[in-house]
């Protein structure tokens, strides 16, 4: 019987000797889908990091954010979000299209403190291809959907392989305050402009 996890999971357990615990975790924690609690979970988050790498294994970790829900849940294995323009470098969506593997974890700073990690594969669809998924959500399909006068430039659609929890011991509690969002600006101040003294 294929025991779970990858192989280098279960030589860091055997080496530090967390392979009973492990297999505890898989059994009770650890879904090759979203079940309902999940899905209400992504509904209402507002943020999302994703971890991406490259064909050669070179990794990139950014972050997203929109109103709550922008991360859709299609189907019980199926998310989407949406792609906006960015920086331009697009550094995410390139290595999706060398490689399809995908990290996610949405953290509860506000509420829970509970955190939920989804590992799958993603597929870059333009908006014609988005429109075009059988469970497309309505906004999928909103040619005038944006946020802040911003056009998706493509929907990212993840097939879920695991979800599981990021137990809530070490997430802080956040109190949030006001802040305008800019949505799509290209205002340098309100981006943050140069502050880490890059340019000269």
């Amino acid at each position: 019987m294929t025991e779970p996890g990858s192989s280098g999971e279960q030589q860091a357990q055997a080496r530090f000797g967390t392979a009973a615990r492990a297999a505890a975790f898989y059994e009770h924690q650890m879904l090759a889908s979203l079940n309902q609690p999940m899905q209400q979970f992504i509904a209402r988050m507002e943020m999302v990091y994703i971890a991406t790498s490259d064909a050669k294994g070179n990794c990139d970790c950014s972050f997203r954010a929109g109103l709550p829900g922008f991360v859709q849940v299609l189907d019980e294995k199926t998310l989407a979000y949406p792609e906006y323009r960015g920086n331009g470098v697009l550094a995410s969506v390139g290595n999706l299209l060398e490689n399809p593997h995908i990290g996610m974890i949405f953290l509860d700073y506000y509420q829970t403190t509970v955190g939920l990690h989804v590992n799958g594969r993603a597929h870059v669809l333009d908006q014609e291809e988005a429109a075009a998924l059988p469970n497309r959500s309505h906004a999928m399909t909103e040619s005038a959907h944006s946020m802040g006068g911003r056009q998706p430039k493509a929907w990212i659609v993840i097939s879920v392989e695991e979800a599981y929890i990021h137990c809530s011991k070490h997430v802080p509690l956040l109190q949030r305050l006001d802040k305008q969002i800019a949505w799509g600006t290209d205002d340098e101040r309100l981006k943050g402009g140069n502050f880490f003294k890059v340019k000269p």
